[in-house]
């Protein structure tokens, strides 16, 4: 006699996770609000999202995005600031250049600073574009800041 599987939450036949799932929700929402808002003016609505989703995170991931978003500001002002699944990310010209992503969301170890293929960090025949990120020191703060000017500086020309 078969017998039958009991589903969970977290099965899904497409292979994807909970969060995973729950994160392109956010996306389609994300782009609703954003079809909406289009031509009503500036970015200030996408700043406070990003401003207001860091705000939710539970420490020590709110930390981390707060001076991430801080050194991203700083060294690339021309980055506009937006959710993107639903978590702090960076576009210029509409294009998302780096983005971070929540270790208590994902449920992982640790959050990551990832870049996308728009910042052509390419360094070679391989490169990394995502980083593990568990704290802040000056030469690590450095090191973002330098990747995030590279990234737009190669993006503008």
């Amino acid at each position: 006699m078969k017998r039958e599987k009991q589903s969970t939450e977290d099965d899904d036949q497409s292979g994807f996770s909970a969060a995973e799932r729950a994160a392109m929700r956010e996306r389609a929402k994300e782009l609703k609000e954003a079809s909406r808002r289009r031509g009503k003016g500036s970015g200030a609505d996408d700043v406070n999202a990003v401003l207001e989703k860091i705000a939710e995170m539970p420490e020590p991931d709110r930390t981390l995005a707060t001076r991430l978003h801080e050194i991203i500001m700083t060294n690339a002002p021309m980055l506009a600031p937006r959710l993107w699944y639903g978590m702090p990310a960076y576009a210029l010209m509409g294009k998302v250049i780096c983005f971070f992503q929540s270790a208590q969301k994902f449920q992982t170890r640790y959050a990551t600073l990832g870049f996308s293929d728009s910042a052509r960090l390419d360094d070679g025949a391989m490169w990394p574009t995502a980083f593990a990120v568990t704290g802040l020191t000056p030469e690590v703060e450095e090191h973002i800041a330098a990747l995030v000017r590279r990234a737009v500086a190669s993006e503008q020309s």
